[in-house]
């Protein structure tokens, strides 16, 4: 039995499937956190919260990785640890300077902090000749402005420190672009307490279709699991609406999406990884939109357990492991599974979501899952505003896909009228 080290996690599906992975394979974790409470929030139907199956629940301020590597040092001394890892983005850097301070398996810091910046991603990218969109940086209004009239307009304007489509618009001119970068400005900390890098990126607007390619990486080899579809909304945000896996493209575009995110894991010197690459299928190609250096999150893990019978979860904890994870796909009876998300158009208070019993009752549902009347919503302008999710799988290729676009038409959100709602 192997003892991990479990750094911060979101509070989404993968803050559930890696404590699951880590059990099924024999093991057991201690989980570190700056704020219980955040995981405490966010226990499901009032059960308490999988992270806190942990064999120990530490604090420490995981937000200052120097005084923290000493601090995780002493823990490894007194209770010994075999691997660490998490699935927040925001701490992956932190895991990796652990890893290697500890002399555990794991990636190079190095590179995994420049996946997890988009500005120093799209610099290794480029240097190493991985196609991806123009871009500029820059850190103030009158440098960026300049820089937009270098690539044209319309251009997509990106914080570089931040996950969930947070932030990045889509703008047509100057005065967008100026509205856009004093939002972000008025928004210096993330969702976890830390503090923003200010640079902004922009970049040329790609046309295509997007689809992510889902990769593991060990002992210098990278193996591709398979290649998500991927539909966009919220225009001009980008918020992700729905995904298929596998994703409906004609083979050569595929193994090219494939040999593109191949190719962009080897720029940033990623191993030991598992890893989400997003790429815009364009005119003139693939191109890179960004590299994830963890497992894919919005249920996209699970459709690919579906169709494939390889869980990306165990793999990321065999990776933590040093070990190599069992990637053979197998025959589920499942050829295509997908995730469609139920958006808020507005701002309000859910009084609840017809359509729902109907929609659980159709044979190609496998999930269903929405959010509780009275619940506080908001119109959707990132990947963090869903009202909730149905999961679909099919025995045809691409089946599932039209089964979740459908049955998502079913699903109606109501509104609390504003006298209705409680003070």
């Amino acid at each position: 039995m192997s003892h991990l080290l479990v750094v911060e996690s979101w509070v989404g599906s993968m803050s559930r499937l890696l404590p699951r992975a880590i059990a099924e394979g024999g093991h057991r974790f201690t989980f570190l956190t700056r704020d219980l409470h955040h995981y405490l929030r966010a226990a499901p139907d009032e059960r308490p919260h999988p992270l806190l199956a942990a064999g120990n629940v530490l604090t420490a301020e995981t937000n200052d990785p120097a005084a923290l590597l000493p601090h995780v040092e002493r823990l490894h001394a007194a209770l010994g640890f075999d691997g660490v890892l998490s699935s927040c983005d925001y701490y992956l850097p932190t895991v990796a300077a652990l890893a290697d301070r500890l002399g555990l398996p794991g990636p190079r810091p190095e590179a995994v902090r420049d996946a997890c910046r988009k500005d120093l991603t799209r610099a290794r990218l480029a240097a190493a000749g991985v196609p991806g969109p123009r871009s500029a940086l820059g850190r103030e209004p009158a440098e960026l402005l300049g820089a937009a009239a270098g690539i044209g307009y319309p251009l997509v304007v990106k914080p570089v420190d931040l996950c969930a489509g947070m932030f990045v618009r889509q703008v047509a001119d100057e005065r967008e672009l100026l509205d856009a970068l004093a939002a972000l400005a008025a928004f210096p900390v993330n969702a976890r307490g830390q503090r923003r890098e200010r640079a902004v990126l922009l970049e040329e607007l790609l046309t295509g279709p997007e689809v992510s390619v889902e990769t593991v990486t060990s002992d210098g080899v990278t193996h591709v699991v398979g290649v998500t579809g991927k539909t966009i909304g919220g225009t001009p945000a980008f918020v992700e609406t729905g995904h298929l896996f596998p994703a409906d493209l004609a083979p050569a575009l595929a193994a090219a999406a494939a040999d593109t995110a191949v190719a962009a894991v080897r720029a940033l010197g990623l191993d030991q990884v598992v890893a989400h690459t997003e790429l815009k299928l364009t005119p003139d190609g693939p191109r890179v939109v960004e590299v994830n250096p963890r497992p894919a999150g919005n249920r996209i893990t699970e459709l690919v357990r579906r169709v494939t019978g390889v869980d990306l979860a165990a793999a990321c904890v065999d990776v933590a492991l040093g070990r190599r994870p069992d990637l053979a796909a197998r025959d589920t009876g499942t050829a295509s599974a997908a995730v469609a998300f139920l958006l808020p158009d507005r701002d309000g208070v859910l009084a609840g979501v017809e359509g729902a019993e109907d929609v659980r009752d159709e044979p190609s549902v496998v999930e269903l899952s929405l959010a509780a009347p009275g619940s506080a919503v908001r119109r959707a302008v990132s990947n963090n505003e869903y009202l909730g999710h149905v999961m679909t799988a099919s025995p045809g290729a691409a089946g599932a896909g039209r089964d979740a676009e459908r049955l998502l038409a079913r699903l109606t959100p109501r509104y609390l009228a504003d006298e209705e709602v409680p003070a």
